[in-house]
């Protein structure tokens, strides 16, 4: 058999089913990271870790729920139609506490109605998307290092390196990633990586009407996330799993998750 890519995965894919796990991680060299940016798209400029590291900020007061935001993304990054690279839920807490959730389509077409039974006394909206952790599982998981993060704290995947096992999948506690059915590799937001390392902000970013999802650079002392981030009261999701997200919430609700 020719040694091709497509069997060079196919025989990675199969020696993760068989538990193979041990023997191809040592097999498999991890690439500088910085490097494989450059080798990814050329294009890109050369990530420094000590002048950049990225944040994002969702104030919950100002969102809507309007779904620019997903659609954005979708257009923008080319997604899938059955996934979402980022999604709005709608929280509605009723007079006896019961939480109901709601997220149709993702959130892409808004929403409408009230889903909840009982009287509602307070309802929200709730971006979500990848984290880009500092502490991540995804990158730890992976059998073949296609999961990992640029110096500027960017979780991305190495579509070449992927081999769609999806551990990763499994692993991420925010529901985050997918396995695109038209790559077979695993999919995730990527913060428009090809956008901010072009100095441009997130497509979800640029369309918020009430200026919901805020982006920067925390190492920027002028840039208005630093303030958010460090003087603001702010929260992340699942902080009890030590993942050290780099998505903040501000006006956070207790009854997320």
């Amino acid at each position: 058999m020719p040694d091709t890519p497509k069997n060079r995965r196919e025989f990675l894919k199969a020696c993760a089913t068989a538990g193979a796990v041990g023997l191809w991680v040592t097999l498999i060299p991890r690439p500088a990271d910085a490097q494989r940016v450059h080798q990814i798209d050329p294009s890109l400029k050369t990530p420094d870790w000590m002048n950049h590291y990225y944040a994002y900020v969702i104030d919950l007061r100002k969102c809507i729920g309007c779904g620019n935001c997903v659609r954005a993304c979708k257009r923008e990054n080319k997604v899938d139609e059955r996934f979402f690279r980022t999604w709005v839920e709608r929280y509605q807490i009723t007079d006896d506490e019961h939480v109901t959730v709601d997220s149709p389509n993702g959130g892409h077409d808004g929403f409408t109605g009230n889903v909840a039974q009982g009287k509602v006394t307070r309802a929200f909206f709730v971006p979500k998307m990848c984290n880009h952790c500092r502490n991540t599982p995804c990158t730890q998981v992976c059998p073949v290092h296609a999961s990992y993060q640029t110096p500027e704290g960017v979780i991305l995947v190495d579509k070449k390196r992927c081999i769609g096992c999806a551990y990763c999948v499994q692993a991420c506690p925010y529901g985050s990633r997918f396995i695109d059915p038209r790559t077979h590799t695993a999919d995730k937001c990527t913060w428009c990586y090809h956008r901010i390392t072009k100095g441009l902000l997130p497509a979800c970013v640029t369309v918020c009407p009430t200026k919901t999802r805020r982006f920067g650079d925390l190492k920027d002392e002028n840039d208005a996330i630093r303030e958010l981030v460090y003087n603001e009261l702010t929260n992340v999701l699942k902080p009890d799993l030590n993942t050290e997200p780099f998505c903040f919430y501000i006006g956070f609700d207790r009854a997320i998750r």
